[in-house]
Formats: C-alpha cells, structure tokens, sequence
C-alpha cells in the first residue's frame, strides 16, 4: 500500500485526432518493427489494409468524444486491439492466396475489437464501420476514399516512410462528415471538451494543501448547506392533498397536482438529508461516504451534486440558480394547493410536464365529449 501511495500513477491516453491516431499506430509495436512491417508475402494487400485497419482504429477512438451520437456506451479500445489484429491480417495475408474477409471482418470486428462492446447498437455500427476498409471494393480500387472531401484514403505503392509523410500531411482537425455525422456534432462534442477542461481545472482547486485552506472549505460548504436549508419549506402533505383535490374524472389537473407534489417531495428529502448529513459529517458526527464528499465539492465549485440529478428535473443550472428555481417551483404547487388552479400554469416548472400536456388534452376532450385526436401547439409570444 505505501508504495501504491508514494508512486507515481500515469496513463497512457489515446493521442487527439485522426491524423495523431494514425501516426502512432504506425509508430507503434509492431508496425514500426522494419523486418514485421516487409515481410508480408502480398505487400500490395498488407499496406491498403494496415492503413486502413490503422484508419479503423483512429476512427473508433474518435467516435467516443461525440457522446451517446458515437456510441451508446464509450468503450475503451486500445493498442491491444490494433496489435492483434495486424498480426491476424498478416497471417492471413502470409497464409491463404485468396484475402479472407469474412474471417478479417470477423474475427476483428466480433472477437478483438467488438469483445469490448457490449450495446447491440453499438456492435452492429463498429461492424458497419469496419467492412468500409474489409472489402474488396477498396482493395481493388485506387481511388477509394474514406470521406466526401476526398481528402482521407489509403496511398498505393509507397513505402513505409512514405506513409509516414502521408500521415504528416493529413489535417490537424477533422470535420464530423469524416464519420458520417452531421457538422453540428461538433457543437456537442465541442460542449463536452470544454466541460472536462472546466471540471478538470474546478477538480484543482481547495482540498489540498494546509489546514487552513481545508478549514475555509469546510467553512464554505457548511454556510452554503445552512442557507440552503433555510429556504427549503417542509414536504408536501400529499394525502391532505388528495383529500382536497382528489381524482375526479372531468379534472385531471388533481391528478397532476398530487403526482407534482409527490416527486417533488422525493427530491427535496433528498436534497434535505445530503445538506443535513453533509454538515454533521464536517462536525465528525456521520462518516464522510463518497456521496457526501460529491455534495461538498459541488458545493464548493458551484455545480449541482450528482445526488440531488439523480431525483431530480433536469437542468444546466449551477447549484445557486437551481436552488432559486427549485423554491419558485415548490411555491408554484403550494399557491396552487392553497388558492386552487391557476388561470395560468408555468409549463417549465413542472417536474413531469408530459403528464401536464395530457391532463390539458383529457379535460378538453372529456368536457366538449370529443373522441377526435386532440393536440397542443406551441406559439412564442413576443416581449
């Protein structure tokens, strides 16, 4: 343990973009190997595939920084996948006159690479990905390329250092087409990068450090706690309220009142015991679990605690505005349960607005005995 504690931790992360993906591929074991790299008997067929597989590997890797749009679960394929699988296509090319694609496809796509992939989705796209370079479409055409631009294919009849200055001359960023996905996937790749950069220089500060400056964010955390605590009004009576408004067949808006103020209560509870038991852990009263310290660190870097998220309506919010907000709609049900409904509802501070739209929907259709199909419009009202 002392030397877990008092070594260095370091990662070996896969390089940022295409072209940095694809020179290191060629830089690496067993690629840049001269003796491993000539010795393949069709030189012709080993060199479009290595790039290809090496483009492959560069492209998969890519896919994860555009989120759920390029996998459904980020899978993290390394150097080991792409080893193995040059050394199956050289021996296959070495071994068989005839190229074996459905064994490459296979045993590249469905055992190294597709062993880690555990989405149905996600295995059938790596699949479809790869039979772009495995085919014979682009071993027998010269001019096959990998984009709409053009600007990414496989060169022909050059050398290792020849592929070594193609790779150098590739672009330093590329555009979302290059992976079938429309420009604006960028935006939300672009969102993604700049919220790790943030968290990550958020994760630097306090905590470390003397005393005084743990002191100071204990100081913090409990003030924030306290003030929060104090703005939160107790938990909605939801069996008074199904007693007041209860379920009436031509007024479904009881029914959406008293199905509000039931999640609603089980976020603030939430939200009251962290900020509870967040202050008696800083006393030494409660042991500090890995969810308190979440909620102390939010707190300190301005952020909603993943906690409270998890029960929560979604926002972007920081802690401050969603704390605001989150009163304003506790107080929004409250005037309703106290003076009854509204002439007007805020659509947004539903928790559930769906269950909101269809209420509306049943009550126009159960009140004017319509049986048509019934909709909502939308229509911005300018200020």
């Amino acid at each position: 343990v002392t030397v877990l504690q008092n070594g260095v931790k370091m990662t070996n992360e896969p390089p940022k973009g295409l072209k940095a993906n694809i020179m290191r591929s060629y830089l690496s074991d067993p690629l840049s190997d001269p003796e491993f790299f000539n010795s393949c008997k069709q030189m012709g067929a080993w060199k479009a595939f290595v790039f290809g597989l090496c483009f492959f590997h560069g492209f998969v890797q890519e896919r994860r920084k555009f989120g759920p749009i390029g996998w459904n679960i980020p899978y993290e394929f390394n150097e080991t996948d792409l080893r193995i699988s040059t050394q199956q296509l050289a021996m296959f090319l070495n071994d068989y006159e005839e190229i074996q694609y459905d064994a490459m496809n296979y045993l590249t796509g469905e055992c190294n690479y597709g062993g880690r992939v555990t989405d149905d989705k996600d295995r059938r796209t790596l699949i479809t990905i790869l039979k772009r370079f495995y085919n014979s479409e682009f071993f027998n055409n010269d001019d096959y390329k990998f984009d709409p631009s053009g600007v990414y294919y496989a060169p022909r009849n050059i050398d290792y250092d020849g592929y070594l200055e193609y790779i150098k001359g590739l672009p330093y960023t590329q555009s979302p087409e290059v992976f079938g996905m429309h420009p604006n996937a960028d935006i939300s790749k672009e969102n993604q990068e700049t919220n790790l950069l943030f968290d990550s220089i958020l994760s630097t500060q306090g905590g470390g450090g003397g005393g005084g400056a743990s002191g100071s964010q204990d100081e913090t955390i409990n003030e924030v706690a306290s003030d929060i605590l104090t703005k939160l009004p107790p938990n909605f009576d939801t069996e008074a309220a199904l007693r007041k408004y209860p379920t009436k067949y031509n007024q479904s808006m009881n029914t959406v009142l008293c199905q509000e103020m039931g999640r609603f209560n089980k976020l603030l509870s939430v939200v009251r015991s962290s900020l509870i038991n967040i202050q008696k852990a800083i006393k030494g009263l409660v042991v500090m679990s890995s969810d308190l310290e979440e909620v102390g660190n939010a707190m300190v870097t301005g952020k909603i605690p993943g906690t409270w998220m998890k029960k929560s309506y979604p926002s972007l919010k920081p802690i401050g505005g969603y704390v605001k907000d989150f009163v304003a709609r506790l107080k929004f049900l409250e005037d309703w349960y106290d003076s009854g409904a509204p002439p007007t509802f805020w659509v947004s501070g539903f928790f559930f607005t769906q269950a909101f739209l269809t209420g509306v929907q049943q009550n126009f259709a159960r009140i004017h005995n319509s049986n048509r199909f019934i909709g909502v419009r939308f229509r911005s009202v300018g200020g």
